[in-house]
């Protein structure tokens, strides 16, 4: 019973990640104007604002000028409403279910984020490393070590890459990795290796379709990468460090 609250939790906290996602990029207020329409500029109703169920129930289009609303939308929301599920009945303690639930929350608009603008927002990185810290110190202190160390030592793996290939990633990808060793612990092993592995695999296959001098031109946000990289060493890490 508790899963299906965090689910329904992560359903909303999802429609206002599509905000941040949205809004903070371009400078505006999360938190007004109200929800509108991009195209004709009315208000979205709040019945029309239930997450997944309000897309449905439009068809994808807006009630008013019945322009179509991007099916990413209601997926984002479903993809929290699921994660914060999986979180709850993987982790135990409270500490673990925190991190988890806090760290969903700012992979989601960072990959979001990446991918339309090609850039990590501090705004999002800064307030996210206080947070794993704090969370870490109120409720498990004698893991605050771990956290520290694992928090530098993913920063520090990325930046190498930063300084060698300055063209293939950014410092907003470094950052992020040291809030992920800040969120993850030891686990921040298999969420680099994840990321870097996937992030592998896509390249060959950009450089397989255009060829690899066209391939090597393609900006490939890493971003996404690692937010991937973060789940999967969220909810499996430990068993595979293990």
């Amino acid at each position: 019973m508790p899963a299906v609250f965090v689910g329904m939790f992560g359903l909303v906290i999802g429609s206002f990640l599509n905000v941040v996602a949205y809004r903070l990029p371009r400078k505006q207020s999360l938190v007004h104007p109200p929800s509108r329409c991009p195209d004709c500029g009315i208000d979205i109703k709040p019945y029309d604002n239930v997450p997944v169920l309000g897309w449905l129930w439009l068809r994808g289009r807006c009630r008013a000028c019945k322009s179509a609303i991007s099916p990413r939308y209601p997926l984002v929301e479903a993809t929290c409403g699921g994660l914060a599920v999986a979180v709850v009945l993987v982790k135990h303690s409270a500490h673990d279910i925190v991190l988890g639930l806090v760290l969903v929350a700012v992979l989601v608009p960072v990959a979001l984020i990446d991918l339309d603008e090609r850039t990590i927002p501090n705004k999002i990185t800064g307030p996210a490393a206080v947070a794993a810290v704090a969370i870490g110190a109120v409720l498990r202190p004698s893991g605050l070590p771990e956290q520290l160390i694992a928090g530098a030592a993913a920063a520090g793996f990325l930046l190498v890459f930063v300084l060698l290939y300055p063209r293939g990633m950014g410092m907003g990808d470094v950052k992020l990795a040291g809030v992920l060793g800040l969120f993850l612990g030891r686990s921040v092993a298999v969420a680099m290796l994840v990321a870097v592995l996937a992030g592998t695999l896509v390249g060959v296959g950009v450089m397989a379709r255009l060829g690899v001098a066209q391939g090597r031109k393609t900006a490939v946000p890493f971003g996404p990468f690692l937010a991937i990289g973060g789940i999967v060493a969220l909810l499996a890490g430990p068993a595979m460090v293990h």
